[in-house]
């Protein structure tokens, strides 16, 4: 009778092991998205959020260029033509180092501004004077201010050292622009968004007890 007992209790030490092996090699390993979404390349892994610096650089030059170009003729103050000729002539620089990078890299550009832009664009061709300089400046500053936030994530994680070299450049292109902007005098910094707020600080041991009852 134990003979027996011991026989079955065997058997079925058996089936669990078998099934447990059938488990592993039939169930797929689980896999990080963000680690699936990864390809390598010889300057070190390229990530999404790489990818997408590239993709958002690339869009930004492609409706600011066109914007400095409106303003050589739409805008009235002197100060704002010469902002807009400077981040025109960056952004045609800007716009060289996002295409070799991408190239070496392997990223799919896009050849048109996203749809937002589009639309800033067409409010910029319909205006000009006193109009057109105000919200020139203001759109460009707060389209840079989201960019800005963009490079600086990305410089700060990436993995691959293209991205971090191309993320150096850019940023200080991105914070020279926002300068230039708003050296102009007509940036409404109450519309722009407000900062992070900050972390809630450490709890501080009641200097040192007091020191120590002094």
């Amino acid at each position: 009778m134990h003979r027996l007992l011991r026989g079955e209790l065997f058997m079925l030490g058996g089936f669990v092991v078998a099934a447990a092996v059938t488990i592993v090699l039939v169930m797929p390993p689980s896999i990080d998205p963000a680690a699936a979404s990864w390809t390598q390349t010889s300057s070190g892994p390229l990530t999404a959020a790489d990818r997408d610096l590239l993709i958002k650089v690339r869009q930004a030059g492609l409706w600011e260029m066109p914007a400095g170009e409106y303003a050589q003729t739409r805008a009235e103050a002197q100060r704002v033509k010469e902002v807009g000729k400077l981040i025109m002539q960056d952004h045609m620089k800007l716009d060289l180092m996002t295409r070799q990078t991408a190239k070496k890299l392997g990223v799919a550009l896009p050849d048109e501004p996203n749809a937002d832009q589009q639309s800033w664009l067409a409010q910029l061709a319909a205006e000009s004077g006193p109009a057109f300089d105000r919200d020139y400046a203001n759109l460009l500053r707060a389209a840079h201010g989201k960019v800005f936030t963009v490079v600086a994530g990305v410089r700060a994680g990436t993995r691959n050292a293209e991205i971090r070299k191309f993320a150096e450049q850019g940023i200080n292109f991105v914070m020279r622009h926002m300068a230039l902007l708003e050296s102009t005098g007509l940036v409404d910094h109450n519309q722009l968004p407000e900062p992070p707020s900050p972390s809630p600080a450490p709890p501080v041991a009641m200097a040192v007890e007091t020191r120590r009852h002094i």
